[in-house]
């Protein structure tokens, strides 16, 4: 195998022999009916999500987010489709973020969660008509709404301090109030633990907890709401690994809520997340109804006739990518387990994501990713799993009483629409499923968005790795393109046949680059012998499959082998970390909140569960060290030649700053060309339009400074 080592010196020589920049190129081709897509274009898109289809079947809430560059936020609002397709239009046009829309069990309601009031709270709308009415008022905030199957109560999750969970709802509100008064007043700011979690994804932990609370809803008004779960616990999944599309739902006889909640004990190195049941007159304290499993179990789903539930569940402890599959236990109307649950997804080699019940038969419909896509299933008691529907990707599906499906549908050439498809036909292809929300259909109309093309290239010991690769609009395959090597973080995910947010291959694909999107060992959707392959052997059979993938693209007439790039962030960072000490192929290598260092990395990051599986063999790093350091980057520092961009945020407890501090300080020692960006007000990623702008703009130049766009 050349290796190219591509350095400042090196990039003239080359920005002169392509002649004509990429924009020049674009502008002297023959006007075309679409243009490429342009950074502006991507912030002018509306982003739809969470679909919730009436209980008859003929409307979908969902959920509409703009982008305001100028004003640097996002606004929210939720729509209303017929599923017939002729008719959609906003429900609520606040500037402040409505979402969540849940629907009473009579349709004729929705709640949702808005911060319009100030902060988070639950409000109340009539589809008869009229404004919506705030429900609660709590300092401590509330959200996830969830109906009671008579639609008298509902249930919801607030954070709270413990020690004010057993006073009488209004002093317990009035002591949260006037401690978070004194903390924004006081001068000091000094934080104490005593237990971790101490700081969390992107956020410090102050002691508060997430309890359940339940308030009634009748004639007479919102009752004043209960914490269910008082204690110096949690009630709600506090980690989103281990978090489903419905954490918590009352019983058929609505007498009990049954949810998720982490372990109680070692939360911070424990992946025990369990289900529970208490009383929603909160007579008796919560009882656990999964202990017998070690592993994770979440997300409880009743069936309409409220005999049996079904959750998500985990075997193995510790490892948070073991495959999720679904239990069904039959249960009597208070949630009591009749017997023991089964795996209705024995059969499914894949994860189980989202699922909904099927509405006049006992079944299931699930999502579960399949080679590069995310596909609709149906799971039956005695019967093998079953495809539903196939096409692109597909999320959060959701099943009315009348067996009408909505769900999302994207792709890596389209952003998420809300999309309904009538299960009573059983038909079950592209064709039968129709686009309700239609978002974006104007803008669309005028972007050239390239068709994604799924490729299968030899990786280590002869297994194949799956790829997508994007090719920029006017792509010209007897011309010699730069390509941009684009590895998925994770490790355990994948680039899927859908729209990103973050990292939109489309957009780099308009800058004039071929984007390439391998999914390597330890990728989802390939089965679990795959995912598991990565686990303790970062930098072997994963590193192995790209640089065959790499191998593989060198051969292609198309590309230019003096312009590969690579970019990736977290896990897809810590693979540019590992470019950087084993191979000068790249021209130039974009680090996104990547890990460097293993060692420094155990003392610092939030879910030791993960480095103990991913590292140490389930074991801490004193006992495993030798572990923990045969992957690590830092060690390979004296092999590092690849001009480096890094990003980095101070928000980032995941992978935490330091990572991005130590690896810049390596670059700058050895007179390596890097630049080192920081966000002091971002987390693992960059959320806030301004900044992700930036983020974009940066890279961009980056790129075209060591590894110029556009044909030659």
């Amino acid at each position: 195998m050349k290796r190219f080592g591509m350095h400042s010196r090196c990039i003239c020589a080359t920005v002169a022999a392509i002649g004509l920049s990429w924009t020049a190129w674009v502008a002297a081709q023959p006007a075309a009916a679409r243009r490429p897509i342009a950074l502006e274009d991507f912030f002018r898109l509306l982003r739809v999500s969470d679909p919730q289809v009436s209980p008859d079947g003929r409307w979908v809430a969902y959920v509409v987010t703009r982008v305001d560059l100028e004003k640097n936020q996002t606004n929210a609002d939720i729509w209303l489709a017929s599923t017939d397709g002729k008719s959609r239009r906003p429900l609520t046009t606040s500037p402040h973020q409505d979402r969540r829309p849940r629907w009473s069990p009579d349709g004729r309601r929705l709640v949702f969660e808005s911060n319009r009031s100030g902060s988070f709270q639950m409000w109340l709308l009539d589809l008869a008509g009229g404004e919506a009415q705030q429900i609660t008022d709590l300092a401590s905030e509330a959200t996830e709404p969830v109906w009671s199957p008579d639609g008298k109560r509902l249930a919801f999750v607030s954070k709270v301090w413990p020690e004010f969970s057993h006073l009488p709802l209004a002093e317990g509100q009035k002591r949260h109030r006037q401690r978070l008064e004194e903390q924004a007043r006081s001068p000091v700011k000094a934080r104490v633990f005593t237990q971790l979690f101490a700081r969390h994804w992107d956020a410090y932990e102050d002691g508060r907890r997430w309890h359940l609370f339940v308030m009634t809803l009748d004639d007479g008004g919102p009752g004043q709401p209960r914490d269910l779960t008082p204690g110096d616990y949690d009630a709600y999944p506090t980690s989103s690994t281990f978090a489903s599309a419905q954490n918590f739902t009352f019983t058929a006889s609505g007498r009990y809520l049954l949810f998720t909640a982490p372990p109680r004990l070692h939360a911070a190195w424990s992946t025990n997340y369990d289900l529970w049941r208490v009383s929603v007159e909160g007579k008796t304290p919560p009882e656990n109804l999964t202990a017998a499993n070690p592993a994770a179990d979440s997300g409880p789903v009743l069936s309409p006739d409220g005999r049996f539930l079904a959750y998500r569940s985990q075997k193995r402890p510790g490892h948070e990518a073991d495959q999720w599959e679904l239990v069904v236990v039959e249960v009597d109307a208070d949630g009591t387990f009749l017997g023991r649950g089964r795996s209705w997804t024995e059969s499914l080699d894949s994860s189980v994501e989202e699922y909904a019940w099927l509405a006049h038969e006992p079944g299931v419909v699930l999502s579960a990713e399949y080679r590069g896509r995310i596909l609709l299933y149906t799971a039956r008691p005695h019967g093998a799993v079953q495809e539903l529907y196939s096409a692109h990707s597909i999320a959060q599906p959701t099943v009315s009483r009348t067996d009408v499906c909505a769900f999302l549908r994207s792709s890596l050439a389209a952003p998420e629409d809300v999309y309904v498809l009538p299960l009573a036909a059983r038909s079950a292809g592209p064709t039968n499923a129709s686009n309700l929300s239609r978002a974006n259909e104007a803008l669309l109309a005028q972007l050239d968005l390239t068709s994604a093309q799924s490729v299968e290239v030899p990786g280590a010991d002869g297994t194949p790795m799956h790829t997508w690769i994007v090719r920029p609009p006017l792509f010209d395959g007897k011309r010699k393109w730069p390509v941009v090597y684009m590895i998925h973080g994770g490790p355990q995910a994948a680039w899927l046949d859908a729209w990103h947010w973050r990292w939109n291959p489309q957009l780099w694909a308009a800058q004039g680059y071929v984007v390439v999107l391998p999914n390597p060992r330890g990728s989802t959707g390939f089965g679990q012998k795959y995912v598991d392959e990565i686990s303790g052997d970062w930098g072997g059979k994963c590193f192995q499959d790209l640089m065959k993938g790499a191998d593989w693209l060198e051969q292609q007439a198309w590309v230019d082998r003096r312009r590969i790039a690579a970019a990736g962030a977290s896990f897809g960072g810590y693979m540019m970390n590992w470019f950087l000490g084993n191979t000068d192929r790249f021209c130039t290598l974009v680090n996104h909140c990547g890990v460097f260092n293993h060692e420094s990395m155990y003392g610092t990051t939030d879910e030791l569960w993960f480095d103990e599986w991913e590292h140490g063999n389930g074991k801490p790093l004193w006992e495993a060290r030798e572990l923990y350091l045969k992957h690590s980057p830092h060690l390979r520092a004296a092999r590092f030649k690849t001009p480096t961009l890094i990003i980095h945020n101070d928000l980032d407890f995941r992978v935490p700053v330091s990572e991005g501090f130590q690896l810049f300080v390596t670059l700058q020692r050895r007179g390596i060309p890097s630049k080192f960006i920081n966000f002091p007000d971002e987390g693992h990623w960059v959320l806030k339009p301004r900044n992700s702008e930036f983020w974009h703009k940066e890279i961009f130049a980056w790129l075209k400074q060591y590894c110029p766009p556009g044909p030659k």
